[in-house]
């Protein structure tokens, strides 16, 4: 990641890659990389206090009851990405993730599931080496897909994995990878 924003640097060195378990934040993060797709992560980064605003704080009971007059509003509002699927998707994906709990207890258990709880390490040579997408986000696509979430492709959801530390794909070279030896895992 380019360390020439102070915002972005400061998201990748204290944010992307550190596992997340809170459910609530995942349900952000999803959001968020949802929102992404087609424009670059600095823009969204950019929107993302604003994003919490007026999606109620990521909490995903709220957003799941967000009515079209709601809807019509976001689509006005310059702090977030006007993109009507985008928005539909998120209040639907609140729906979708709210069902995820309740079979799972928790979305963060249906997540960490997928590797035993154990964050898949990656260590690329460079940040040219950082996959868009795995075995895994494929699955994890699909499944959500499935599930009746929407912007979930996986590219979408492998870039998810990474910012919130199933997958931990930091470069040899920054200072975020730790040791092979210190390392959850090296499963790909």
């Amino acid at each position: 990641m380019p360390h020439d924003d102070p915002a972005y640097a400061r998201y990748h060195d204290e944010e992307w890659g550190r596992p997340v378990h809170e459910d609530r934040r995942l349900f952000e993060m999803l959001t968020l990389e949802g929102a992404q797709a087609g424009l670059s992560w600095r823009t969204i980064l950019g929107k993302r206090a604003h994003y919490r605003r007026v999606f109620a704080r990521f909490d995903p009971r709220r957003v799941a009851r967000f009515p079209a007059s709601r809807v019509r509003a976001l689509l006005r509002d310059p702090g977030i990405v006007r993109h009507r699927l985008k928005i539909e998707a998120t209040i639907s994906n609140a729906r979708a993730f709210l069902d995820v709990q309740r079979e799972f207890g928790s979305f963060d258990r249906y997540l960490w599931d997928w590797v035993d709880g154990i964050p898949v390490v990656r260590r690329p040579a460079t940040r040219r080496g950082v996959l868009a997408h795995s075995a895994l986000s494929d699955r994890i696509s699909r499944d959500l897909q499935r599930r009746g979430f929407r912007f979930v492709g996986t590219t979408i959801v492998y870039a998810f994995l990474q910012a919130v530390g199933v997958v931990d794909e930091h470069a040899r070279s920054c200072f975020r990878a730790a040791p092979a030896d210190q390392t959850a895992g090296s499963r790909a």
